[in-house]
């Protein structure tokens, strides 16, 4: 064998030893680092950057997994838009800081009441999203289920935030559309119906909630209809 061939053959053994070491040594971690970092863009993508609660994006996205959730499986779910009543005089009086504080502080208590298969998100300004899924398949004890959590939201709301030395207040507006069986119904739809149904809650008297298309009594509130 001449000399050349034996470089040729060493310099090919090289190679064919050398590809896996560069593989997982260089080649995987740069890969990995790089989905890592697609990943991490896409999760901030979908995230409110105040609250860090979901966007309308990824609110979005779940409200149609739990639309198809329920037309699969027959379980019922919830969807909830939330507007905070009395936020606009923190920000005349005490400043954006104070009022960012406020939304901060709210989101935070809004995800402490649900459970962690549901989602809570920021639709933008002082209106917030609580989708509810898996609230099971009799339509009575869904709708028994999401009264509770309203009032749950409602309650948690009303409660004071303290900032620099100050006391505020705000209390909410909610409109809840029930997520039913019904195949035609699309995740826009819920989400509009459920903003009606928050406006007419607004209409009939702060703090309160009002479900879409139903004539329903929650504790301690007065019965409203949509």
């Amino acid at each position: 064998m001449s000399t050349f061939q034996a470089s040729t053959l060493n310099a090919f053994a090289l190679v064919v030893i050398s590809t896996p070491i560069i593989y997982f040594w260089v080649v995987k971690p740069y890969v990995s680092a790089y989905q890592n970092a697609l990943n991490q863009i896409e999760y901030i993508s979908c995230l409110d950057p105040l609250t860090k609660l979901a966007n309308r994006r990824l609110i979005s996205v779940h409200v149609g997994k739990t639309l198809a959730n329920a037309q699969r499986h027959g379980l019922h779910g919830a969807l909830m838009v939330m507007d905070l009543d009395g936020f606009k005089p923190i920000n005349d009086r005490h400043g954006h800081e104070a009022g960012d504080a406020v939304l901060v502080e709210i989101a935070q208590r809004l995800q402490a009441i649900v459970r962690t298969e549901d989602i809570v998100g920021r639709l933008g300004g002082d209106e917030f999203v609580v989708v509810l899924s898996n609230l099971g398949r009799q339509s009575d004890e869904a709708l028994a289920r999401s009264k509770f959590v309203a009032k749950r939201l409602l309650d948690a709301v009303v409660k004071t935030v303290e900032f620099n030395g100050e006391t505020l207040s705000v209390s909410a507006s909610i409109g809840i559309r029930f997520i039913d069986l019904d195949p035609n119904i699309t995740a826009d739809t819920l989400i509009n119906e459920a903003d009606a149904a928050m406006y007419q809650a607004k209409k009939a008297g702060k703090p309160r909630a009002v479900i879409f298309r139903e004539q329903i009594l929650l504790p301690e509130m007065h019965t409203t209809t949509s």
